[in-house]
């Protein structure tokens, strides 16, 4: 190869080492257990139905794959330039430039999702405070959050991650009692296949829920960025992977078909998120106050851990000679603060998209995230299959983490990650996707090709 991947290493010197192995897989979990799931699950149930439950999991064995070749990549590599810097330098420079930037515009937009959500949220509680009062009062905390240290952005992730988990357990445990523990008719199984059947918008309908599923377990591959910082990366990361695949297979899923066991799928659309619209059916005092707290916990979080890595691809952006020199600067607490205030421009977006769309503000994010989202996954496959093949032909030591069945398991995930990015053309809903996608990645090569002028070192020194 041209150059060592330690060269890539070490321009990316200066961040702090103070994520414990704990936090880290909290911080997959926070990532992807957020507006995905207690309000981006609503819609995909409105194009599957009871179906929605194999479209998560299509999407939890793409996500499964995924985290496979990201584990073994980071654990032989870990970096904050991640996914971006494996493309790089196992591709070529051009690869890891769109794969950075495409996944950096990505996550901007996702954050606004998130806050776009949070709106909604409080609006149930206080529906006459206009929705930009809340988008601020949050955005401002969470920034500042992520300007004061990497140990701070940890603990309060860890936190916000906790409270998640504890509810959803909670939740299925309800469920699971209402549904099998009372003898309740109006309950049960039964409903999947009720009315219009387990299959009401057919196998296409069920299809285009994966796009959303996707969109759910976005952020999982969060954990391969914040290895840059952990304290000891090959634990914490093969660790993590265990963990988050398991959670989010059995959080998802079995909180999906709850949901669909207790309230008929055509009613699920009628409120806020489909939890709480589950404790308002089985009308629990309080129930669903609790739970609409702990959406926007989730949907803080997930805002949270967005912010962390938007930063964190800008600051290996700039640290590459890919972006502004400034933005790759950090402060004494290990923070790129530049980075950070340039990546919560998509708070901004969120709010104009809120002000003037009000009612299609969060699917239309959507729309406009999942292109990059997708061509990340779909590059860290390829990057996948390019890896394996240079570094055992250079005669490495031998991989720590190992993805079984390689290359069938890379190209399964390519083939389908390629797949669900191509139905977007098919759909009223993500035709915005490719529309907008495609004309960003021409823009992108035109700017490493003719505009970008990289510097030759990057000094650190504030």
């Amino acid at each position: 190869m041209s150059r060592s991947f330690q060269k890539i290493k070490d321009r990316e010197q200066g961040l702090q080492r103070r994520l414990t192995a704990g936090q880290m897989s909290m911080i997959a979990i926070g990532g992807a257990i957020g507006t995905g799931l207690f309000l981006g699950s609503k819609f995909a149930i409105g194009f599957a139905g009871p179906s929605v439950l194999l479209s998560y999991a299509i999407g939890g064995v793409i996500t499964l794959l995924l985290m496979g070749c990201l584990a073994e990549m980071t654990v032989a590599h870990a970096t904050s330039g991640s996914f971006g810097a494996y493309a790089e330098h196992y591709i070529n420079p051009l690869a890891g430039f769109l794969v950075r930037y495409a996944y950096w515009s990505a996550i901007v937009l996702a954050v606004g999702t998130e806050v776009t959500a949070i709106a909604d949220y409080m609006a149930y509680w206080f529906p006459g405070v206009p929705s930009w009062w809340w988008i601020s009062l949050f955005s401002g905390a969470l920034i500042l959050v992520n300007a004061s240290s990497v140990k701070a952005f940890g603990a309060v992730e860890y936190g916000f991650s906790s409270i998640k988990i504890a509810a959803i357990l909670g939740f299925i445990f309800l469920g699971s009692m209402v549904v099998w523990g009372t003898n309740r008719p109006e309950f049960g199984v039964h409903l999947y296949t009720a009315g219009s059947g387990f299959l009401p918008h057919g196998w296409w309908g069920m299809w285009l829920a994966v796009i959303i599923s996707i969109f759910s377990y976005l952020s999982v591959e969060m954990i391969a960025v914040a290895a840059g910082e952990a304290e000891d990366p090959e634990r914490a990361v093969k660790q993590a992977f265990r963990a988050t695949i398991v959670r989010l297979l059995v959080f998802y899923l079995l909180s999906l078909a709850l949901i669909l066991a207790i309230v008929p799928w055509e009613r699920v659309g009628e409120g806020s998120s489909p939890f709480v619209t589950v404790m308002q059916v089985l009308g629990i005092p309080y129930a669903a106050d609790i739970l609409n707290f702990v959406v926007i916990v989730a949907a803080l979080s997930a805002m949270n851990s967005q912010l962390y890595i938007t930063t964190r691809m800008m600051f290996s952006l700039a640290r590459g000679g890919d972006a502004p020199k400034a933005l790759g600067r950090v402060n004494s607490q290990g923070v790129p603060l530049n980075a950070l205030m340039l990546s919560s421009m998509g708070i901004a977006v969120a709010t104009l998209l809120y002000v003037l769309y009000p009612q299609d503000a969060f699917i239309l994010m959507i729309s406009l995230s999942m292109f990059g989202a997708m061509f990340t996954w779909m590059m860290i496959f390829l990057t996948h299959l390019f890896f394996r093949r240079q570094y055992e032909s250079a005669g490495n030591p031998p991989l720590a983490f190992r993805m079984k069945l390689y290359p069938f398991t890379s190209l399964l995930g390519l083939g389908l990650m390629l797949a669900t990015m191509v139905t977007t053309l098919f759909t009223d809903e993500f035709n915005m996707t490719l529309k907008f996608g495609l004309p960003f990645l021409v823009v992108l090569v035109f700017l490493y090709k003719f505009v970008r002028k990289p510097h030759a070192s990057y000094d650190d020194a504030m």
